[in-house]
């Protein structure tokens, strides 16, 4: 199947518009997966496959078969990355501003008492730092995280990291979450080997940055500070 998409490109990158239309038709799944990812933002979904064909077509046209990845691998954070900066630009993606002063201020809490106690707060902390319920928390800090912060954790619960994405609804559509893994993906790749240790540490083994500055031998607020700026490469690079 690859091999008949990279033969498709090929033919494509020469001219062949008939291949470019069919590489489009064959790869539409991605575009229609990828613009449910942005229904409720204010913009028809019919709007956003259309934006989105527009990321697959660039895809198409950039793609070069020396990046050593699967199309679809490549294809999705273009797509995504049209559809997100048609939204941006024209104003689409709003969050209120009492759930951004929330989001912040819990941001704010889960520092302090990181400091204070030397593990990562759980979301029961917060809520009683914030005097916030629970449920208006999480759906603060949901509605402020980007898109490609899925596997970013919330809360420990018992030593074990649980991530934004398991606080949403079951029975969501699963190539939604093979898209989001894609895009984690690719966007880990750009990364260094130090810094991808970091995000490891921090989002995958669940550990705080307390204890990945001890391991690095690296101190906290070191640790804190190299962490926003690789997440802000990978906000930037997602588009």
């Amino acid at each position: 199947m690859e091999e008949l998409t990279l033969a498709l490109i090929e033919n494509a990158h020469e001219g062949d518009k008939e291949a470019r239309e069919q590489l489009a038709e064959k790869n539409m799944g991605l575009v229609f997966t990828s613009a449910r990812r942005f229904l409720g933002r204010g913009c028809d979904y019919e709007d956003l496959v259309q934006i989105g064909s527009i990321g697959l077509l660039k895809a198409i046209d950039h793609f070069d078969s020396t990046f050593d990845v699967c199309f679809s691998t490549y294809a999705v954070p273009v797509i995504v990355g049209e559809i997100r900066r048609f939204l941006r630009d024209d104003g689409m993606i709003r969050v209120s501003r009492a759930l951004k002063e929330t989001a912040a201020k819990a941001s704010h809490a889960r520092e302090l008492l990181e400091i204070a106690t030397g593990t990562e707060p759980t979301l029961d902390e917060i809520s009683r730092e914030m005097q916030v319920a629970p449920e208006e928390l999480v759906l603060a800090m949901e509605a402020a995280r980007d898109v490609e912060s899925l596997s970013q954790t919330v809360y420990q619960s018992d030593g074990t990291p649980v991530l934004l994405e398991d606080r949403l609804p079951d029975g969501r559509d699963h190539n939604e979450d093979m898209l989001n893994k894609i895009l984690l993906a690719q966007l880990l790749e750009l990364l260094e080997p130090d810094e991808r240790k970091i995000i490891q540490m921090r989002y995958f083994d669940g550990m705080t940055q307390v204890q990945v500055a001890a391991s690095l031998g690296m101190t906290q607020v070191q640790v804190s500070r190299t962490e926003k700026r690789i997440l802000r490469r990978m906000r930037e690079a997602a588009g």
